[in-house]
């Protein structure tokens, strides 16, 4: 009795470490089966499918069955199969049944068998991923840069061609016996029949085994067969209720002709957070704690992704409808739904004002601003909507977002020389003041040729000179893509290719550059012969290829010109990360996090959190013709970005679905403009006009050491890590006990000064420093408590110019919130 006792608290004391290892909560009720795929087509002989079995609860939840399910051929049975890992093989030609039963229940799934006859072992098709699937061509091994024991594979199996000549001709073709295949290197090594550095990768009784071998027997023959163009996985979205549930995935690879074929035991599998939810390489996830993780799954080159949520325990929870102000709203609760999150209220009227006035213009409202907008009598929506629309037509969102775009296009004096760079910022500005379409702007920026002093544009092939750190710059901003991260080997993470480094960069060859008949100046022209740009790895010329198709683009190597081709490419409609990069940027810029993050990090294996609502702020921003100021107001008008950052008890534990408002730490110039308007101390920014701001400056050559001290970029890389929000002990101190902060309170032009000099009341100072620093009125307690502390000290300048360095210090003032 005591060591049952003993054995039971040890199994919850593993499960309170390990929640993985408990079982799911007690399932409800099963009242519907579901199977998919509904209908099931075999066209080989080799054609195996898997059935995944789903089980829906009257409150419509479902659970993933598969596991449990029995799978029996309706009839006599002589049709098809199960084998042992429940794939459905094809025996005869016909039509028939299979029979799924689960919880009690049973539903037949038609079964039509169009072909059994024998066919050759594909090399692509069959043995090519096999050897992706145990690692043989992974980075790690045979397929890094330099290969593994003289043996080298292409990385993850992207070239055929390749690997088929490495295996069947290198060292004399010695790695297989076409007579007594089992004595072929290549079954004996990943079985340990021969020592391997690999290791034990398949036993002789496995497919894996199986197939290899018939391939070796049939003469290990290479036929160019159709790739697949894309690959699919089943469920796309699965929920997951409690931790210990599992999902089984399903992967299906689509053919150009419209043929489809079941790859789950040949794709490769992977997790984006196995803190979250771990996933086999027989593709069957298991959820382990509360939150969000995606499935990453490889076939060919091809990459899919089936982000899992798990909802765990959320008993009580009832979702309440919440207001919406547009399609944003929509796609943000419809997940929150989901995941029985409950978002936080709308923020107040001071805090909205506060935000917008900082993600739109980068300065905090002045004291004015904030008593004319609380004493609107108009309902607070329309009075919210009102000044949306008066800063964007304001100068400080040309000011604000000119800085933004400066940094992310390199507008650097270093780099492009003084006048050069003033008038790229100007160029900017124009563009940003003229609400000039995305699209425009980009196209121009790639095609400008001439002076870079009157086509302020032509400076941006100042910011690098050779074509491919040219062309890293513009998939890292335009693209949202790392295409830098292929220039020595194929892209780690990502289906982009080295070659396909070097193909992109080609288009920037035809960029000419010479002196300009002023010192400082410099002509961009197009080359009547661009220069070569050579393959690092194969020595070769590379010629300009996209890295993708886009519909109606094709490249004309005849022509005149590349860098024409290359923006109507890149700017194009149909492109599939132009625009998506952008909105996914723009909408990280105000809710503190991308819906994918990082935000110039766009890949198969970095999934969105909410892929309806980028998909649709992405066919939004097309649609309006690439339209920056609309994009904006879309996102700043919606509920989201509205919400408070006070939490509930529902949504406490979310960072990734926008069901409250994010703290972000004020950026450098944000943070220094911000410290001289709620003193009122003025700006004395070295070597420019007294009137400017930190927002103004044209680029980080400007000396400021508390910009830099606080993440100003030095505008070396369009990165937007260049930008940082760490914190430091160093600024702490700054803060606290350094001079850009005391002498701004004690500026004789500053605030605290002004009020000694008007002899006001301490009720009165202590409203206009929390005015000035906060942007809000003080509260009751807070008018109380500090009007007490200016009694107490006596001098009330002494105690004003206290309050207001203890406001400044204070995450109200340092955060946008």
């Amino acid at each position: 009795m005591r060591i049952a006792l003993t054995l039971a608290a040890m199994a919850v004391c593993l499960c309170g470490v390990f929640p993985f290892l408990s079982l799911a909560a007690e399932r409800p009720a099963i009242v519907e089966l579901e199977v998919h795929p509904p209908r099931m087509e075999l066209a080989h002989v080799r054609d195996a499918r898997r059935v995944i079995v789903s089980g829906k609860t009257a409150d419509g939840t479902r659970y993933d069955l598969s596991a449990e399910a029995k799978l029996a051929p309706a009839g006599d049975g002589d049709l098809i199969r199960i084998d042992g890992d429940g794939f459905v093989v094809p025996l005869k030609v016909g039509e028939t049944a299979l029979e799924v039963s689960a919880a009690g229940r049973t539903v037949r799934l038609p079964v039509v068998v169009r072909d059994v006859s024998e066919k050759p072992v594909s090399f692509v098709d069959e043995v090519q991923p096999i050897l992706g699937k145990v690692g043989c061509n992974a980075g790690t091994c045979h397929g890094s840069q330099q290969g593994q024991g003289g043996f080298q594979l292409s990385l993850r199996g992207y070239d055929a061609e390749f690997d088929y000549r490495a295996l069947v001709d290198d060292v004399a073709g010695r790695r297989f016996n076409r007579s007594r295949p089992e004595q072929s290197l290549m079954l004996l090594k990943p079985t340990q029949g021969v020592p391997h550095e690999g290791g034990f990768l398949f036993d002789e009784e496995s497919r894996a085994y199986a197939v290899i071998r018939q391939w070796i027997a049939e003469g290990c023959r290479y036929e160019s067969v159709p790739r697949p163009e894309s690959i699919g996985v089943h469920p796309e979205q699965p929920v997951l209720a409690s931790p210990g549930d599992v999902q089984q995935l399903l992967v299906i690879a689509h053919y150009p002709d419209g043929a489809t074929r079941d790859v789950t035991r040949e794709a490769v599998f992977d997790t984006t957070s196995f803190e979250v939810a771990t996933v086999d390489q027989s593709g069957l996830m298991r959820a382990v704690r509360r939150g969000q993780a995606g499935a990453l799954v490889r076939y060919e080159g091809h990459y899919a992704v089936a982000q899992a949520t798990i909802i765990g325990a959320r008993e009580g929870f009832v979702w309440k409808d919440q207001p919406e102000a547009n399609f944003i709203d929509e796609h943000v609760h419809s997940k929150l739904q989901r995941t029985k999150i409950l978002p936080s209220e709308t923020c107040t009227d001071a805090e909205f004002l506060r935000r917008i006035h900082l993600d739109l213009t980068g300065n905090p409202p002045t004291a004015a601003d904030v008593r004319a907008f609380l004493v609107d009598e108009r309902d607070s929506q329309s009075k919210r909507l009102a000044k949306i629309d008066e800063l964007l037509d304001g100068p400080g969102y040309v000011d604000y977002w000119s800085l933004k775009w400066s940094d992310l296009l390199l507008a650097n004096r270093r780099l492009m020389s003084e006048k050069g760079m003033w008038a790229f910022r100007n160029w900017i500005r124009n563009a940003l003041a003229t609400n000039r379409p995305y699209d425009e702007f980009v196209r121009e920026l790639l095609i400008a040729n001439g002076s870079t002093w009157e086509n302020p544009a032509a400076n941006y092939f100042r910011t690098a000179e050779k074509p491919n750190e040219v062309m890293a710059n513009m998939t890292q901003v335009f693209l949202g893509t790392r295409f830098q991260c292929n220039e020595c080997h194929d892209h780690p993470f990502e289906r982009w290719t080295q070659t396909q480094y070097y193909e992109l960069a080609a288009f920037f060859g035809d960029v000419g550059r010479k002196d300009g008949a002023e010192k400082g100046e410099q002509i961009i022209y197009t080359l009547a012969k661009p220069q070569t740009v050579a393959h690092v790895g194969t020595g070769q010329r590379a010629a300009p290829k996209f890295p993708f198709e886009v519909p109606g683009h094709a490249v004309d190597p005849d022509a005149s010109a590349l860098r024409p081709q290359l923006a109507a490419w890149l700017v194009a409609p149909e492109n599939p990360y132009f625009a998506r990069s952008l909105v996914n940027r723009y909408w990280s810029y105000f809710l503190g996090k991308g819906i994918i993050e990082p935000v110039d990090d766009l890949r198969a294996n970095n999934p969105p959190t909410n892929p309806e609502l980028l998909d649709a702020l992405t066919a939004d921003f097309v649609e309006y013709e690439f339209d920056l100021k609309r994009l904006v107001r879309l996102i700043v008008t919606s509920q989201a970005y509205q919400r408070s950052v006070e939490t509930n008890e529902w949504n406490a534990d979310d960072a990734d679905h926008f069901s409250h408002a994010l703290p972000r730490r004020l950026g450098a110039e944000q943070l220094f403009d911000a410290i001289m308007l709620a003193t009122g101390a003025p700006p004395n920014i070295p070597g420019v006009p007294a009137d400017f701001r930190a927002v103004h400056l044209p680029d980080a050559q400007v000396q400021l050491a508390f910009l830099d001290m606080f993440g100003r970029p030095p505008r070396e890389t369009p990165c937007e890590c260049e930008r940082t929000s760490d914190v430091s002990l160093k600024q702490t101190l700054t803060m606290i006990n350094g001079p850009t902060v005391s002498n701004a309170i004690i500026h004789p032009q500053g605030l605290v000064a002004r009020l000694a000099r008007e002899n006001a009341s301490p009720e009165r100072i202590v409203e206009e420093v929390y005015l000035a620093a906060l942007c809000r009125m003080p509260t009751d307690d807070e008018s109380a408590r500090n009007v007490a502390y200016i009694g107490e000290v006596g001098d009330a300048q002494e105690a004003a110019q206290d309050l207001l360095w203890a406001l400044i210090n204070s995450p109200a003032f340092l955060f946008n919130r």
